[in-house]
C-alpha cells in the first residue's frame, strides 16, 4: 500500500474516482475548475502521473475507441487500492493543516538585507500579482459549479484577499519605519557639528 499521495496524485485520483476518464478529459476539468490555483498539476505531468498510479496499482485503464474516427483512448478507473489510498488522503487532507513554504517567507526573512524602498516596490509587484490571482476567480461561481468545487473556490479566494490585506499593512508599516528613521537621521544631521 501506497503511505501517501502526492499533491498531484490526490489530485488526479480524485478526479478519476469522480468517474471514469481519459487524461485529455482531466486537463479539462482542471482547467476548468482552476485546479491550477492549488495543484501543481501541468498539462504535460497528466500522463506520467496516471503511469505512476498504474504502476502503484492505485489506478488501472483500458483502451476505448473514440466516437467517429478519433484514436482509441485510454481511460482510467480507480482500483479498490486505489480508493482505499484517497479516502487515507481525503481525511488527512481535511484533518490535518499542512505547512506551507512559500519562498515569500524566506524573502521576509531576508527582508533587513534589501533598501525599504526595493523592498515597497517588490510588495506593490507581489500585491498586483495578488490581485490578477483574484481576476481568475471571476465567473467561476453559480449554481452550476459543484458544492465542493465552489468551496475550493471561496477558500482560495478568501487566502488570497487575506495575503492581499497582510501585505498592504506589512507596506505601510516599512514605510513608516523607513520615514521615522529617516527624520531621526535628519535630526541627527542638523545636531551634529
Amino acid at each position: 500500500m501506497i503511505s501517501s499521495l502526492t499533491n498531484n496524485e490526490f489530485a488526479l485520483l480524485g478526479l478519476i474516482m469522480e468517474r471514469e476518464m481519459h487524461g485529455y478529459e482531466m486537463e479539462r476539468l482542471i482547467d476548468e475548475r482552476g485546479m491550477r490555483n492549488w495543484t501543481e498539476v501541468g498539462f504535460s505531468s497528466i500522463y506520467f502521473v496516471l503511469r505512476r498510479l498504474e504502476k502503484q496499482g492505485l489506478v488501472v485503464s483500458r483502451l476505448e475507441q473514440a466516437p467517429g474516427r478519433g484514436p482509441a483512448r485510454r481511460i482510467y478507473a480507480p482500483t479498490d487500492p486505489g480508493r482505499a489510498a484517497y479516502k487515507d488522503g481525503l481525511v488527512r487532507a481535511l484533518s490535518v493543516p499542512q505547512r506551507p513554504y512559500p519562498l515569500f517567507l524566506q524573502g521576509l526573512a531576508a527582508l533587513p538585507s534589501m533598501p525599504p524602498k526595493q523592498a515597497a516596490l517588490c510588495l506593490d509587484r507581489y500585491i498586483e500579482g495578488l490581485d490578477a490571482r483574484l481576476e481568475e476567480f471571476a465567473g467561476r461561481e453559480g449554481p452550476e459549479i459543484p458544492f465542493h468545487v465552489q468551496a475550493m473556490f471561496s477558500h482560495s479566494r478568501c487566502l488570497i484577499e487575506a495575503e492581499r490585506e497582510w501585505v498592504r499593512a506589512l507596506k505601510r508599516t516599512l514605510e513608516a519605519a523607513h520615514a521615522k528613521k529617516r527624520r531621526r537621521n535628519a535630526r541627527h544631521s542638523r545636531i551634529q557639528p
